[in-house]
Order: structure tokens, then C-alpha cells, then sequence
């Protein structure tokens, strides 16, 4: 399996696009800012991830009644 098999197929999808970005032209503190962006997308995407399977369980238990 390759390390991208579950990265985004289109061209123009803006994660793809950002893995592609070169790193070389940014300055530390570029990186630094760049990671704690990615930090907080990550928390904002997990924080969705956990709503998505709470609304997802409290509407089956709602249906089992």
C-alpha cells in the first residue's frame, strides 16, 4: 500500500494541493505557524469526527426504542 492510496484523487482538492506544497522556501517560523494550523485543523476535524458518531448513536438508540 502506498503512502498516499488515501489522500484525495482530484488535482484541484485543496489537501492535495497542500501536500504537494514545497517546503523549502519557508522560513522556521513559517513551519512552525504552518504546524500549529495543522494542529488545529486536526482538532476541529476530530471534534467533527466525534459529533458525526454521537449524533450517529443517539439517533439509533432513539430508533431501538
Amino acid at each position: 500500500m502506498d503512502l498516499n492510496d488515501d489522500l484525495p484523487r482530484r488535482a484541484d482538492d485543496p489537501l492535495a494541493q497542500l501536500i504537494r506544497q514545497d517546503l523549502d522556501p519557508l522560513s522556521l517560523a513559517e513551519l512552525e505557524a504552518r504546524i500549529a494550523t495543522l494542529e488545529g485543523e486536526i482538532v476541529r476535524t476530530r471534534s467533527k469526527i466525534e459529533s458525526a458518531v454521537n449524533h450517529r448513536s443517539t439517533a439509533e438508540a432513539l430508533f431501538k426504542r
